[in-house]
């Protein structure tokens, strides 16, 4: 695993404006370089104490998923924990994939006050929270909670197609 310090469902297509680079934290920058790759790029906001978050580890889901999509980039970024998550992440079986990095949010705090609110100018107001790109384009936000990993497949495939402009 690399790793560097740092339903209901709304979907948002692409056309959204982001904060400038400038103003953007390191690991927002990591992020925001990572998905302006021609492959399709999931973003995975999470916590390791969230029940919907476990909820979506078990039975290996996260880990099956990723290993089944090889040409998709997968960043996890662990938000209002002090701690990564790598240890629950590996004992769920994600962490050792090529295809796979895990980022520390630098604003840890589980106090609603003191909670990171935004990343990349967009709002982050629950987690777990999970955003697909491709070439820098946001294709799908979903913005609420639990995922469903069929609903997923289907959002990295679209993903995937080229766009008629």
């Amino acid at each position: 695993m690399r790793h560097l310090t740092g339903i209901g469902f709304f979907l948002a297509l692409a056309g959204l404006s982001f904060a400038s680079d400038a103003a953007l934290l390191p690991v927002e920058q990591k992020v925001t370089e990572t998905v302006k790759s021609p492959q399709v790029t999931v973003v995975h906001f999470w916590a390791p104490w969230c029940p919907n978050c476990r909820a979506e580890l078990a039975g290996n889901a996260w880990g099956s998923f990723i290993g089944s999509n090889p040409e998709v980039n997968f960043v996890f970024v662990t938000v209002w924990n002090d701690a990564d998550g790598a240890n629950l992440l590996a004992a769920n079986g994600v962490g050792a994939q090529k295809n796979f990095v895990l980022l520390l949010h630098p604003n840890g705090s589980r106090q609603r006050a003191n909670q990171m609110k935004t990343f990349m100018g967009q709002p982050v107001s629950w987690i777990p929270t999970t955003w697909i790109f491709k070439d820098g384009k946001l294709r799908y936000a979903l913005n609420y909670g639990e995922l469903r990993f069929e609903i997923l497949q289907q959002l990295v495939r679209d993903s995937s197609n080229e766009w008629k402009r």
